[in-house]
C-alpha cells in the first residue's frame, strides 16, 4: 500500500468518524484543520488538530491547506496527501479551487459541475425524474432580486399541498447565513407562513433559492438513508442503506439522522445506483428517501456530495468507506462491488432515549434486541478510552436529552 497522509476539513462528529475509519483501517493520525476546538474531536489520540482561525472563510482556507500541503510534499515528496471534507460548502470550496489544491492533494469529488446539478434540488428533481426515482411534488422561490425594494414572493401554486417542507435548494448557500429564528429545515402549514418565511430569508440577506417539498407523512422512522461510493472509473462498487429510527430536532440540525438499523434495501439502493452511474459522477454520496406510509412509495428528497455525517454506520455494517476510498483513489486498486449487508444499531443516543421515540412495537422489539448485542458509535473508540474522552462522551450524550426535551419532549405522527 502507498504511503498517504489524510487532511480532513473540520472537527465535528462527521469529521471524527472519518479519522476512526482511517485510523482503524491504516494507523494512520488524520490531521483535522478546525477554527476551533470541539469536544467532538478533543483530547483524541487518534489525530492532529491544526488550528486555523478563518477555516470557515473560503480563500483564507484554500490558502492555508495550500500552505500545508507545501509543507507535507516538502517533508516527504512520495507521500499522498488525501483531502477530504463532509460538509456542503467545504466541498464546494474544495471543487471551486480544484486546480491548485491537486497540486498537493487527492480530491475525491466529484466535478463542480456534478456537485452543482445534485446540490440543486431543483436541478436534482429534474434529474431524479428523469431517470425514474419518485421526488415530491416542489415549489422554489428564487431570490437573486430580493435585495430590490420592489421585490416580492412569487404566490404559491393552487395545487401545492400543505403542509411543506422548506429548505434550501443548495445548502452550501445557506450553511454560514446567520438570522435569528434560522433552522436547517421549516415544517410549513399554510401559505401566509410560507410567505413569512419568504420575507424573513430576504430581510436576512439570503440570495439563493428556496424549495417548498410536499411532506411524505410519517415520523422520522419514515426515512432511509443510502451511502454510495463511485470509484474512478464510474462504477459503483460500494452501496449501504439503513432505517431511520430518530432524527435530530435542535433547529440548527434538524433532521440529520441520529439513530439507525443498517440493512439492504434493494427498492432504494438500486435507484440510487443507477442514477449515479448514468450522471458521470465520482466519490461518495449520500440520499435522504422517505417512504410514503399509504403507498410504500420510496420518495427521494435530495442527494449530498459527500459520504454525510453518519458514515459509521457503513463500517458498522460491515464495509469501511475508507478502505474502498483509498484502494481506489491512493492504490488504484479497484474492488469487487458490495453491499453493505450486516444488520446493526448505529446510535449516537442513550438507548432510554432512543426507546422513548420508537413507538411501534415490532420496530421497538428490533431495536431492544440490537441495543443488547451493543450498538455502535463512533466515537465509542478504544483507542480513544481515556477519561477525558469518556466524560466528553458522556457530556454529548447527556446533552441529547436535553435538546430532545426542549425540541422534540414527545413522538409525534410527522416528526415535526
Amino acid at each position: 500500500m502507498a504511503s498517504f497522509q489524510p487532511v480532513i476539513l473540520g472537527g465535528d462528529l462527521g469529521a471524527y468518524a472519518l479519522a476512526r475509519e482511517l485510523n482503524d483501517a491504516y494507523g494512520v493520525k488524520p490531521i483535522l484543520v478546525t477554527a476551533y476546538n470541539p469536544s467532538a474531536i478533543r483530547d483524541s489520540r487518534i489525530l492532529t488538530r491544526h488550528e486555523f482561525s478563518r477555516a470557515n472563510e473560503e480563500l483564507p482556507l484554500v490558502e492555508e491547506l495550500l500552505r500545508i500541503g507545501a509543507d507535507l510534499k516538502a517533508r516527504n515528496p512520495k507521500r499522498a496527501l488525501l483531502l477530504l471534507a463532509n460538509t456542503d460548502w467545504r466541498i464546494h470550496v474544495l471543487a471551486l479551487h480544484r486546480e491548485e489544491l491537486e497540486r498537493y492533494y487527492v480530491l475525491p469529488i466529484p466535478s463542480l459541475e456534478v456537485i452543482e446539478q445534485v446540490s440543486d434540488k431543483q436541478e436534482f428533481e429534474r434529474l431524479a425524474t428523469a431517470h425514474g426515482m419518485p421526488v415530491p411534488k416542489s415549489f422554489y422561490e428564487d431570490f437573486t432580486e430580493a435585495g430590490r425594494p420592489d421585490w416580492t414572493p412569487q404566490p404559491v401554486p393552487d395545487d401545492l399541498r400543505f403542509p411543506v417542507v422548506a429548505k434550501p435548494a443548495d445548502s452550501s448557500q445557506y450553511e454560514n447565513l446567520i438570522f435569528e429564528g434560522r433552522q436547517k429545515v421549516y415544517r410549513i402549514d399554510t401559505p401566509e407562513q410560507l410567505d413569512n418565511l419568504w420575507r424573513t430569508l430576504a430581510k436576512a440577506g439570503f440570495r439563493d433559492t428556496f424549495v417548498a417539498q410536499e411532506l411524505v407523512e410519517g415520523d422520522d422512522t419514515g426515512m432511509y438513508s443510502v451511502t454510495a461510493y463511485v470509484d474512478s472509473t464510474g462504477r459503483v462498487s460500494l452501496l449501504c442503506s439503513a432505517h431511520v429510527l430518530l432524527e435530530e430536532h435542535h433547529p440548527a440540525t434538524l433532521g440529520n439522522p441520529c439513530a439507525m438499523v443498517t440493512e439492504p434495501i434493494d427498492d432504494i439502493l438500486e435507484p440510487a445506483r443507477r442514477f449515479l452511474e448514468a450522471i458521470d459522477y465520482h466519490g461518495f454520496a449520500n440520499f435522504d428517501v422517505k417512504r410514503d406510509p399509504h403507498t410504500g412509495t420510496f420518495y427521494f428528497l435530495e442527494v449530498n456530495p459527500r459520504i454525510g455525517r453518519n458514515s459509521f454506520y457503513v463500517y458498522g455494517a460491515g464495509i469501511n468507506p475508507m478502505e474502498v476510498l483509498v484502494s481506489d483513489v491512493i492504490d488504484g486498486n479497484l474492488q469487487p462491488a458490495r453491499v453493505a449487508s450486516r444488520e446493526v444499531l448505529y446510535s449516537i443516543i442513550p438507548n432510554r432515549l432512543l426507546l422513548r421515540y420508537v413507538v411501534d412495537p415490532k420496530l421497538k422489539a428490533q431495536v431492544r434486541r440490537l441495543q443488547k448485542a451493543g450498538r455502535i458509535s463512533p466515537q465509542r473508540n478504544p483507542k480513544d478510552a481515556g477519561p477525558k474522552r469518556w466524560l466528553y462522551l458522556m457530556e454529548s450524550e447527556l446533552n441529547q436529552y436535553r435538546k430532545f426535551g426542549r425540541y422534540y419532549p414527545h413522538p409525534t405522527d410527522t416528526g415535526f
